[in-house]
């Protein structure tokens, strides 16, 4: 099933001439073609007229003549076109390359220090399945403990023992298999490891009293991804719990970005739906968030056009179909583009008030960016009513509605999603007391609110956290 875009030849060459351009066939699951560079200086809404759009070969949309919201709306105009983009220095993605595992670990060193985080993957033989891999190019292989929840400073301190006592060297390399808690634990480790003078990870932590900075190459990192949501596997920090300081913080240093990125969708087939739907939700929040962000780069925006398409269907689907892998790949794509998108451009609300609602309430961080992200876009809703259209056009198709109600029906449709997804609503029924939204408030300020496109004071904060209480 292919897609067809008609645009006015004017927009596209540049120059004053009548009539249609002819039918241009775009591929499936490529929704970003109709955006082509020559058109990134911003247009009027109306500019770019949409004949036909399916965005994954899932649903074939009608003619909409004059569609008043284009996939250029809230383009570059206002952005700064001067930023640094960062990603993994490789990154492979497809079904099935998990077997390529240890001829494309080889080249990186000899001795692999494995950090499994899923107990089923274990169970399933997937983590044997490394190992063999591993061996079968030479590779000696270190197995380290399994860690499944969010970690902690004193996981952090643990694992940097383990590899401590294996007198590590310059030929070694950390391998995290599993999702985005292993993939930090495994970036965390690995900066305390390269520093031998430090006893633990808390010095090296943001908001730590006489925080120390990054300084040493720290081993090789390789992010095996078996989830689809954190994109932990493409960003420069770790996120680590302080439950003594009820605080959550991050490691960030561009030399925490993994060597080498391997994502199978096949890992992700035996998710059980609630984890699913957790990591996908914290996928999509991510891509929008992202998107809207202050921070907002043109190069991180081209990510979530790409990333952000058929991933609601392919989230009802998988939590459904568990083995349903067209689904399983839409996320994973989503999930890693949603990591290179925000290790470039930042997030906001729904993220900022998340990292304290895990302090607080112990709520998994999926779940409490989902819960938040209505909300959160309700409150960002008009000074960034053009963005949250476009994302409401990819998403759902073009209309000839207005942006505003666009962007509404965006929102509209992601409550419809937590409904059918059986995600609560409320944050009383994850179990947050109301007498612990003042610490909430006080305990979302961070780098992840920073990065929301309006200035968010407490009192306004506090307005939101009631609002979805």
């Amino acid at each position: 099933m292919s897609s067809q875009v008609l645009i006015d030849r004017r927009l596209v060459a540049g120059r004053e001439t009548d009539g249609w351009a002819p039918a241009r066939e775009l591929p499936p699951r490529f929704a970003v073609d109709a955006h082509r560079p020559e058109l990134a200086g911003g247009f009027p809404r109306d500019g770019l007229r949409v004949a036909a759009f399916s965005p994954l070969g899932n649903r074939e949309l009608k003619s909409v003549p004059d569609c008043r919201c284009s996939p250029l709306a809230g383009s570059v105009v206002g952005m700064s076109l001067s930023y640094e983009f960062t990603a993994p220095r490789r990154i492979v993605l497809g079904s099935g390359r998990r077997k390529d595992l240890g001829t494309l670990v080889a080249p990186l060193g000899r001795r692999v220090f494995l950090l499994p985080g899923s107990r089923v993957l274990e169970q399933h033989g997937e983590l044997q399945g490394a190992i063999d891999r591993l061996r079968q190019a030479h590779l000696e292989v270190i197995p380290l403990e399994t860690v499944t929840h969010e970690p902690t400073v004193a996981d952090v301190d643990r694992v940097v023992t383990a590899i401590r006592s294996h007198q590590p060297q310059g030929t070694d390399l950390l391998l995290a298999l599993g999702g985005g808690s292993a993939i930090d634990l495994a970036k965390a480790a690995a900066a305390v490891v390269a520093h031998p003078e430090v006893e633990g990870i808390s010095r090296f932590l943001e908001g730590t009293p006489e925080k120390i900075e990054l300084t040493r190459e720290v081993l090789p990192i390789v992010a095996v991804p078996t989830t689809a949501g954190t994109g932990s596997e493409a960003t420069r920090n770790g996120v680590i719990s302080s439950p003594e300081q009820r605080a959550k913080r991050s490691i960030r240093s561009e030399r925490l970005l993994p060597r080498l990125v391997l994502v199978d969708p096949e890992l992700t087939l035996s998710l059980p739906p609630k984890v699913t739907a957790a990591t996908g939700l914290d996928a999509i929040t991510q891509l929008i968030e992202s998107y809207i962000s202050r921070r907002a780069t043109p190069l991180s925006r081209m990510l979530v056009l790409q990333g952000l398409p058929g991933t609601c269907d392919a989230l009802r689907t998988a939590c459904r179909e568990g083995g349903h892998l067209p689904s399983r790949e839409i996320l994973a794509q989503a999930a890693l583009l949603s990591g290179l998108a925000l290790a470039n451009s930042g997030l906001g609300l729904a993220h900022g008030v998340a990292a304290a609602l895990g302090v607080h309430a112990d709520v998994s961080h999926g779940l409490a960016c989902a819960v938040m992200l209505p909300a959160a876009l309700r409150y960002n809703l008009d000074c960034k009513t053009d963005d949250l259209a476009t994302l409401s056009w990819l998403l759902l198709g073009p209309t000839a509605e207005s942006p505003r109600q666009a962007a509404q029906r965006l929102i509209d449709t992601l409550e419809i999603l937590l409904l059918e997804l059986q995600i609560p609503r409320q944050l009383r029924e994850l179990g947050v007391r109301h007498e612990q939204l003042p610490d909430l408030v006080r305990d979302s300020r961070g780098n992840s609110l920073n990065g929301n496109p309006r200035d968010v004071s407490e009192a306004e904060l506090r307005e939101v956290l009631e609002s979805v209480w």
